[in-house]
């Protein structure tokens, strides 16, 4: 492709600045030159701003694309909302480090998350050679985040059980083996199995080798209901003692004992920024959550794996202890709250049988079926092999913006990319923010929301010369329409891109033109280079 003019429109370069007006010219995949409007005669292609805006492409620090970015590299769900870059391996859960073992038992487990495709060929087994693979063509940027709880099961296994000093020392090579060869930190889903066996001073362990590196930890906390500021507290007391940083992943107060409660965390948060802590958190748009069910299983019906968790699901005296747990006590997988069927949704099965179950509640299921819910929860679960998703309505509006308003924020979608309903925050996140809560709320300036999507994640991954419109900086660009700018995607029909997004270029190619998806795979993997400290 030759030279790009982008004439005349209004610049919100992701610094959080004040707009202004200009040409900008894209030259060999980067920004060549900024110049008064109209200042730039010509170039082998023109597009006019006139009423149209012009971002760093959107930066999405909670993407659950894995398997997608190399199942539908098109990626539509990203793409149509200008998303250029993703963070992936997330929760500590997906598909590098491995062997063929925890392979095996990663496609069952998460099938949920990202499906387990049968005629994907999965011939990687470490993170460089993962990185690799995306790097054969994909269409947005992706950056890798080493998963704890794949290592734990690399390493340890499926088990209920502490680490040895000798798992935890090779725990932590193959976790700097992974920072070596590009990524940029460490996830953990601390209500996921394996990841959640671990205690804090096996986190902590591994931390330390992401501080090595310069990289940050990503935890899905160990509840976001009735111990959530508990466990924030565990993390954050991981950024004191190990001085890693620390990024909160979905940072939620989630369920009715947290309404209202989002400024203690904030506070807590403060605090550790005062004292030199590096902290920053990404959440999404929207009040409801979305997981597999069987999240919703106490930690320890789950020891072994996903076999394992099967076999007792199949006996009545271990699914009577377990409805105990989730409905009486309130389990871990159920963030320490008992299951509320009226507010749990099921949003994607594996199983086609199971198809007229999507869209409801599993208490409005068990009316129609005259059974108790918990015999509807067993039924999925054993029926849908564990696969099947849910959304969960435990958000509070008051909690989302609070957290959403924090100087440290960024944009996260967490977005599941399978299932007939996934969660419209896949296709409507990005959008959302500027349409919904920036022009139609007001709970930013575009200015200042274009900055949480943009500059201020691009600085927490240490992207070199990207994340802002720059001269020299890699054209990873959005043109969209702040008038219109909307997300369509809803509950009901979730599969909606979004309006008002125009241009979006990756790489300084087109990959979506005139609204119009154009099939250039442009994107690549962005490595974090530890000895640099920097992501290229």
């Amino acid at each position: 492709m030759g030279e790009l003019l982008i004439r005349d429109i209004d610049v919100v370069d992701g610094t959080g600045d004040r707009r202004y007006r200009a040409d900008v010219l894209v030259r060999a995949g980067r920004i060549a030159e900024i110049a008064p409007p109209r200042a730039i005669a010509t170039a082998d292609r023109v597009v006019e701003g006139e009423n149209l805006a012009l971002a760093p492409g959107f930066i999405d620090m909670h993407a659950h694309s894995d398997l997608h970015l190399l199942t539908e590299p098109d990626h539509l769900p990203k793409l149509t909302q200008g998303v250029t870059t993703e963070v992936i391996g997330q929760d500590g859960l997906s598909y590098a480090p491995v062997d063929d073992a925890a392979l095996a038992l990663l496609r069952r487990q998460i099938a949920g998350w990202n499906g387990n495709p049968a005629d994907l060929d999965f011939s990687w087994r470490t993170v460089g050679e993962y990185l690799d693979r995306l790097d054969r063509g994909i269409t947005p940027n992706a950056a890798y985040l080493v998963p704890q709880g794949t290592l734990r099961l690399l390493v340890v296994g499926p088990d209920r059980r502490p680490a040895t000093g000798a798992e935890i020392a090779r725990m932590r090579d193959l976790l700097a083996e992974g920072l070596a060869a590009g990524a940029v930190g460490m996830s953990s889903g601390l209500t996921y199995t394996p990841g959640m066996y671990a205690d804090t001073a096996e986190l902590a362990a591994l931390c330390e080798v992401v501080a090595a590196a310069g990289g940050f930890y990503a935890p899905h906390t160990r509840s976001y209901g009735a111990g959530a500021l508990e466990a924030y507290a565990e993390m954050i007391g991981l950024a004191r003692t190990t001085g890693c940083a620390l990024h909160l992943t979905h940072a939620t107060m989630n369920f009715g004992v947290n309404r209202g409660r989002a400024p203690e965390l904030l506070a807590m948060i403060d605090a550790a920024l005062a004292d030199g802590c590096d902290i920053s958190l990404d959440t999404y748009p929207y009040l409801p959550g979305s997981t597999t069910l069987s999240a919703l299983l106490p930690s320890w019906s789950m020891s072994g794996g996903p076999e394992a968790a099967l076999t007792r699901l199949a006996d009545e005296g271990e699914r009577a202890r377990i409805a105990r747990d989730v409905t009486v006590h309130g389990s871990d997988g159920c963030h320490g709250v008992t299951a509320d069927w009226e507010t749990i949704q099921i949003n994607g099965v594996a199983n086609p049988a199971l198809s007229g179950r999507v869209g409801r509640t599993v208490a409005e299921i068990a009316v129609a079926e005259a059974v108790a819910p918990e015999d509807i929860f067993f039924d999925l679960l054993r029926r849908d092999q564990l696969a099947t998703t849910i959304l969960q309505h435990v958000g509070h509006e008051e909690n989302v913006r609070a957290i959403m308003r924090h100087p440290r924020h960024m944009g996260g979608s967490d977005g599941l990319l399978v299932g007939a309903r996934p969660h419209p925050r896949a296709w409507g996140t990005f959008p959302r923010y500027l349409g919904h809560y920036t022009r139609d709320l007001g709970v930013f300036g575009l200015e200042e929301c274009v900055n949480h999507l943009t500059g201020r994640p691009a600085e927490r991954l240490r992207l070199r010369e990207r994340g802002l419109i720059r001269p020299g900086y890699a054209a990873d660009l959005v043109v969209f329409d702040p008038v219109t700018i909307a997300d369509t995607a809803t509950f009901d029909d979730p599969k909606q891109p979004a309006r008002g997004i125009v241009h979006v270029l990756v790489n300084g190619r087109f990959a979506l033109d005139d609204g119009v998806p154009t099939g250039v795979r442009a994107g690549r993997s962005l490595r974090l280079d530890p000895g640099r400290r920097e992501t290229r």
